[in-house]
């Protein structure tokens, strides 16, 4: 008798992967899709929200302050839990926060005559849950890929994130159009939930345990340390402090507004949002392949072009011109993020990720409530297009001075990261070898969007 025939060969899940992407990359890549798929259709849904109940630009940017605003407050705490905690139980408890304010948020919407304050109120709890959540994710990605492989695992990582990030914006901007905001609201409710099952599954039994800490103030000063000791670190973040700000009130006030006066509607909007998702993926596919030396210089150089869409605006450009520059400013900002993440994964301690993550995402988010509140008044008092030059000439000084700065412009990368636990290195001033003695500490996105981060996102 014949043996029976043996069952064809099904390559597994493993196999259908890089050696390199983890199962828990793989589960953090796929939870960063499926929310990114839904926030961003959210983002424009909540201001044509407001703008449909009645609202006006001041009222938009109120709303979006009361997102920002618990960021400035919380992100710190949050960072010192996930330095202290399980990263993904701080992940999914944000989610959880996160679902149940977006879905009262939609019911709120589709029950129709929503107030300000309520949809303020529903949003800042948005924000709380998304500070809680930023450390912890970017602290838990980081920890989640080798040395080697850590330029290529980030790139890949934001070209799936910003990828989701195109068909959430372009559709929608559509669905809202056809159907209203409060269904894309629901959808984004949706998207967290199931997100953060995902997050729950992940594997934290080899994660190598971290030291424990004097308490939570004690944890809050070691962050503190590591973040002022390091020019590199603090200088870009000051950056973006002005970047994100500038702007996040273009993105979230002024975009919207020119949408609706100027472009036809919240359709062409979600279209150039999308263009600016695609040139984040273009972005990724290059720094695949790309890895350059010199990691900050190279990155710095790229924030300049995140003046264009606020120029592109204040023309204002057709949508095709605005389409256009928002994919030149997508790729060159990811070629920011990609290096910012593998420069604090090469010069940060594991231990220490979600506490740096979080004074980054502080620094550079600390102004965004206070430009989005204003933008509406500072419309009222220059005009909408002097606002948008002054949003364009703001990031080109503060990105030039930036550059003055000697570690931003000698920072190389080197073969391996710290490993964990070991202290970590002054950024390399390019003539020394790897292994010289550093001397005294001489000195990070996303975009979501990140910290340095908040543009480019995590």
């Amino acid at each position: 008798m014949k043996p029976p025939a043996a069952p064809p060969h099904r390559p597994s899940a493993r196999r259908l992967r890089p050696a390199w992407a983890g199962r828990n990359y793989s589960l953090l890549t796929g939870a960063a899709v499926i929310t990114n798929l839904g926030s961003h259709g959210a983002l424009i849904a909540s201001a044509f929200a407001v703008l449909e109940a009645g609202g006006s630009g001041a009222d938009v940017g109120l709303v979006a302050a009361a997102r920002t605003l618990p960021l400035v407050l919380f992100l710190l705490i949050g960072g010192a839990l996930a330095d202290r905690m399980p990263r993904h139980r701080v992940m999914v408890a944000a989610n959880a926060l996160n679902c149940v304010s977006q879905a009262a948020f939609a019911v709120l919407v589709l029950a129709g005559d929503p107030q300000l304050w309520q949809m303020m109120l529903l949003t800042a709890l948005c924000g709380t849950g998304t500070a809680f959540f930023n450390p912890a994710a970017e602290g838990m990605l980081l920890s989640s890929v080798g040395g080697e492989h850590a330029n290529r695992a980030f790139a890949l990582f934001r070209m799936a994130m910003n990828g989701a990030g195109i068909g959430g914006a372009a559709l929608g901007g559509a669905l809202i159009a056809a159907i209203g905001p409060g269904w894309v609201l629901a959808v984004d409710a949706a998207a967290f939930a199931l997100a953060g099952a995902l997050r729950a599954a992940l594997d934290v039994g080899r994660t190598a345990g971290r030291p424990p800490g004097g308490g939570l103030l004690a944890d809050l000063r070691e962050g503190w340390v590591e973040f002022r000791t390091r020019p590199w670190l603090w200088s870009i973040v000051l950056q973006f402090s002005v970047v994100v700000a500038v702007v996040g009130a273009a993105e979230a006030v002024y975009g919207p507004l020119v949408a609706r006066d100027r472009l036809g509607g919240p359709a062409p909007w979600g279209l150039a949002l999308a263009c600016f998702g695609a040139g984040t993926i273009a972005g990724a596919v290059l720094m695949m392949v790309w890895k350059p030396r010199r990691l900050l210089l190279v990155g710095t150089v790229c924030v300049f072009p995140l003046a264009l869409p606020s120029a592109g605006l204040a023309v204002p450009l057709p949508v095709w011109g605005l389409c256009a520059v928002m994919f030149v400013s997508g790729t060159a900002i990811e070629v920011f993020g990609v290096n910012w993440m593998t420069t604090m994964h090469q010069e940060i301690p594991e231990e220490k990720f979600s506490r740096v993550s979080a004074y980054d995402w502080f620094g550079s988010v600390s102004m965004l409530p206070l430009a989005t509140a204003v933008a509406g008044p500072v419309e009222s008092a220059v005009g909408r297009t002097a606002a948008l030059w002054g949003c364009a000439a703001l990031v080109v000084v503060v990105t030039a001075a930036v550059l003055l700065v000697p570690d931003v412009r000698r920072l190389t990368r080197r073969p391996s990261p710290p490993k964990a636990g070991s202290p970590a290195r002054p950024a390399d001033a390019g003539s020394r070898p790897a292994d010289a003695d550093p001397g005294p500490a001489a000195g990070e996105a996303p975009g979501s969007a990140a910290p340095a981060g908040a543009a480019a996102g995590v």
